[in-house]
C-alpha cells in the first residue's frame, strides 16, 4: 500500500536511522548508514560526529554533495515473521549548507536526546538537508 505524504513524513520523524545515498562523480550511487534529526521546518540533519572513527578532512559523502546537492535518505522497518509490518519511506533531499546555522541547535537537542552517546553533543559538524518528494509503501496498515 502507498503511504501518503503525511503518513510518510510522521514516519519518517519517528524513526532515528537510515541510509543517506549521495552522488559520487565517478561510481555513481554512494550510500552510508547514517543517523538523522527532522526539523518541522522541512529539514533533516545528519551529524558528523566524533563518536565513530572517521578519515581526516571531508568525509567522501560531503564531497559528494559539493560536488552535486542532491542526496537521498532510504528508512526502512523489516519484520521476518510478518510482512504487513514492512514499510520504506524514501526522501529526495537537497544539500543546504546555508541554513545549518540556523537549525543546527535545534538538529543537535533531538540527535542528544534520541542517542545516548550524543549526551554532550560532540559534532564536528552537521548536514543539513531541505526535504523534497517523499514517497514509501507499507505492506499493511
Amino acid at each position: 500500500m502507498r503511504l501518503t505524504e503525511d503518513e510518510a513524513r510522521r514516519r519518517l520523524a519517528a524513526y532515528d536511522h537510515g541510509v543517506l545515498a549521495t552522488v559520487h562523480p565517478r561510481r555513481g550511487v554512494d550510500a552510508v548508514p547514517v543517523v538523522y534529526a527532522v526539523h518541522p521546518d522541512g529539514l533533516v540533519g545528519i551529524p558528523i560526529d566524533r563518536v565513530k572513527p572517521k578519515t581526516r578532512g571531508p568525509l567522501q559523502r560531503e564531497r559528494n554533495l559539493m560536488a552535486d546537492p542532491r542526496a537521498t535518505l532510504l528508512v526502512d522497518h523489516w519484520d521476518a515473521t510478518d510482512w504487513t509490518r514492512l514499510w520504506w519511506v524514501r526522501v529526495e533531499l537537497r544539500w543546504e549548507p546555508r541554513e545549518s546555522a540556523a537549525y543546527e541547535s535545534d538538529i543537535t537537542r533531538v540527535l542528544v536526546e534520541r542517542y545516548p552517546q550524543y549526551v554532550n553533543a560532540p559534532f564536528d559538524r552537521i548536514l543539513i538537508f531541505r526535504i523534497g518528494h517523499l514517497s514509501g509503501w507499507s505492506g499493511g496498515l
